[in-house]
């Protein structure tokens, strides 16, 4: 069995796209985990309008995403579990083609693949992301590397010995955080297939460029703090969030102040 674990928060626009296409996959062995995290819109009437015991419904009082999700690897079942996000689609494969991955080799911890990212209206492909790396993924996860890295992905085996926790009090790349605190040790892999459709919408925590910054320099500390890197790793992941924060700044409007601002701030991290 896969968990597929969704936190739904206001996402009554989207919200039935993202269910139906979970009901519309063609591995069938699956548990769909919904984790109403204090909605005040019609998310809760279009959950509950599923009639099928595999979609798995609870509701809690708003605390974030992360607190979603961590509600849900506690109740999940599967021997492998993975993301969606209540305005993304999975492609009718998504499942089996990262299944077919762990088939073909015990030894493989998490599988990835292709991601499309599409404006709102999941018309216009604006971004095609493809994996290309085999092996421990944890290295170049602290490098923020994009060889094994674009967000909520990954399939994941599931180890019974193992404690599933996202950090709670984190706004943005959390799902980054999470991966490297599962990740040492474990083997990456990817199909070639698409396993997800990422959509941009207006409201998406991406567009909060000071939030993001932000978030950038707690995972950086919490890498410093609480991973052993050696310095050349942890002087190159200063080196790639100050690069990152600075193109986003430029190509958002050409904000040159706030781009040199993050220059300054990464020296004196």
């Amino acid at each position: 069995m896969i968990s597929i674990i969704m936190p739904v928060y206001n996402s009554s626009r989207y919200l039935k796209y993202a269910i139906d296409s979970v009901l519309n996959q063609t591995y069938k062995n699956w548990e769909l985990l919904i984790i109403n995290d204090g909605s005040t819109d019609k998310s809760s009437n279009i959950i509950l309008s599923y009639d099928d015991d595999r979609v798995k419904y609870y509701v809690q009082k708003h605390q974030g995403v992360s607190a979603a999700r961590n509600k849900a690897l506690k109740l999940m079942r599967g021997k492998y579990f993975c993301f969606l996000d209540a305005d993304d689609i999975m492609p009718p494969g998504s499942l089996l083609s990262r299944i077919m991955i762990f088939r073909k080799n015990s030894n493989i911890s998490f599988v990835d693949g292709v991601v499309l990212t599409k404006n709102h209206k999941m018309d216009k492909t604006l971004r095609y992301y493809r994996p290309y790396f085999k092996g421990d993924p944890y290295n170049q996860l602290v490098k923020i590397s994009d060889k094994c890295f674009f967000g909520p992905s990954w399939m994941i085996k599931r180890d019974n010995n193992f404690s599933y926790v996202f950090k709670e009090n984190m706004d943005y790349l959390e799902d980054l955080y999470f991966y490297l605190s599962i990740s040492n040790g474990g083997v990456y892999d990817y199909t070639k297939d698409i396993v997800l459709f990422y959509r941009k919408t207006f409201g998406s925590a991406m567009s909060n460029l000071t939030g993001l910054e932000n978030g950038y320099y707690k995972l950086f500390n919490l890498i410093k703090t609480n991973h052993k890197s050696d310095l050349g790793t942890i002087l190159y992941l200063k080196y790639k969030i100050c690069r990152i924060m600075f193109s986003t700044y430029l190509i958002d409007g050409v904000n040159l102040r706030k781009a040199f601002s993050v220059i300054l701030k990464c020296l004196l991290m």
